[in-house]
């Protein structure tokens, strides 16, 4: 493996990064040439470009020059057990020798379903999806067919997925959007996070139209943009005393807070709850589970037995296929099994405690922040005011306009560490994670600031 940090001495900090992934810039180049911006999902623009990552073990992935990174991306979250854990691969390499797609139905599925049933409180019934994308636009459909209304009231910031509706309200800097028809972005209300008037007053002017309330209960991307657990109960009670459905979107948090998800923490059970990543054994799928009599308009006949007046057509060629069954029971197990939940949450808690620690001793004005098994880097300026109080209390805007080119620069001096972190200054704790990779994260973190000091990078 390329010695780290020394290595670069007399080098700037792109010119280290250029010369540590050499291979990964022969590949991005490739890339560029066939693929817009040269990537296959805007979550990977990373400038000059990002890492090219040939395998993973544990809590370790490699990229195609050889360099080793401890991983605490985790695959945006997906990756609650690390890379390739043993229990997951064997169940996944029998299933595909026996096939990965049979058009029809088969053991696994109904192992899935019983799974996030015996643990997830709404879960009645369980409809499987590709992705996590697609179970918001199932959720969203079910509950349009359910009441009879179009609209649906969202969060600002909080991210359901990339389809036409899940857009409206996700992304500040692009608030054109376009190839977006003006019909589906007048169905979308948006209130801000944790503004419980604004949410009160839209609910009081359209409740008649709702068909539901979406929410991701920690708030966008496990919390990036905090939401407090205080507006989530209040939200609920809300929508729930107007008529409305309630989503939530436990996409990240299911199976990684609890394996009942955040409403199995705060006693909320929802209409519909949206699941994928860690709920998928961390491979493509996703699921939308809920009570009967909602979930009932996916049926083709009502409860008399005659034909069902809402129902719609759901399709999907690989959803529920047995390769992601068998990942997804044999993640779940061993989540349970091993209480990896409670373990990867004490572990959260002290990498950010250990992070805070680091930013006082170098007199850094950056906070970090987040709860459970993740933790938020919110670069700030000498400068700047200085939060007070929970984070929940913090000022939206503040999230919302955070340093992305220092968080860019801190990802880049955290690769030429060994390290590996979400661009945006979010990172996930897995089960594989050990304190030998928290110390390294640490060590890594304070050699990356300091190299950004010392560049004037920050």
């Amino acid at each position: 493996m390329p010695v780290q940090g020394s290595a670069q001495v007399g080098l700037s900090l792109e010119q280290a990064y250029r010369q540590r992934t050499p291979g990964s810039a022969r590949l991005a180049e490739s890339a560029r040439r066939m693929l817009p911006d040269g990537i296959s999902t805007d979550t990977r623009k990373f400038d000059p470009y990002g890492i090219y990552v040939d395998r993973g073990a544990g809590a370790t992935k490699w990229d195609v020059d050889g360099n080793a990174y401890v991983d605490f991306f985790g695959g945006h979250g997906a990756l609650m057990l690390g890379h390739c854990p043993e229990a997951v691969t064997e169940a996944v390499t029998h299933s595909m020798r026996s096939g990965i797609q049979f058009a029809a139905n088969h053991p696994g599925e109904i192992r899935w379903a019983e799974a996030v049933i015996r643990h997830v409180p709404s879960a009645e019934r369980v409809r499987f999806t590709g992705s996590g994308t697609e179970a918001t636009l199932l959720a969203m459909r079910i509950a349009r067919a359910h009441t009879g209304r179009a609209k649906i009231l969202r969060v600002a910031t909080h991210y359901h997925g990339w389809h036409d509706a899940a857009a409206v309200g996700y992304a500040a800097n692009h608030p054109s959007l376009p190839g977006l028809p003006q019909a589906t972005r007048d169905d979308i209300i948006v209130v801000m996070p944790n503004d419980l008037d604004t949410l009160r007053d839209a609910i009081a002017a359209h409740s008649h139209e709702i068909a539901a309330l979406i929410i991701e209960p920690l708030g966008s991307h496990f919390g990036i943009v905090p939401t407090a657990d205080a507006f989530l109960k209040a939200a609920y009670e809300l929508a729930r005393s107007n008529g409305l459905l309630v989503i939530f979107d436990e996409v990240i948090t299911g199976f990684r807070v609890h394996p009942g998800g955040m409403q199995a923490v705060l006693g909320l059970t929802s209409d519909l709850t949206c699941l994928a990543k860690v709920a998928a054994g961390g491979m493509p799928g996703g699921l939308v589970c809920g009570s009967a009599e909602v979930m009932s308009v996916l049926c083709n006949q009502d409860a008399s037995g005659a034909p069902n007046p809402k129902k719609f057509l759901h399709q999907g060629t690989f959803t529920g296929n047995p390769v992601t069954a068998a990942a997804a029971v044999a993640t779940i197990e061993s989540i349970v099994d091993g209480n990896l939940c409670d373990k990867v949450s004490a572990q959260g808690e002290t990498i950010r405690a250990r992070i805070g620690g680091l930013f006082a001793q170098l007199g850094l004005p950056w906070r970090v922040y987040g709860r459970y098994s993740a933790f938020h880097i919110l670069p700030l300026g000498d400068t700047d005011t200085q939060p007070e109080g929970p984070v929940e209390d913090w000022p939206t805007a503040m999230f919302l306009s955070r340093n992305v080119t220092a968080l860019r620069y801190l990802r880049m001096a955290l690769n030429l560490e060994g390290v590996d972190i979400a661009a945006r200054g979010t990172a996930f704790v897995s089960a594989a994670h050990d304190t030998t990779h928290v110390d390294r994260l640490l060590e890594a973190l304070e050699r990356a600031i300091r190299r950004l000091q010392a560049e004037h990078l920050m």
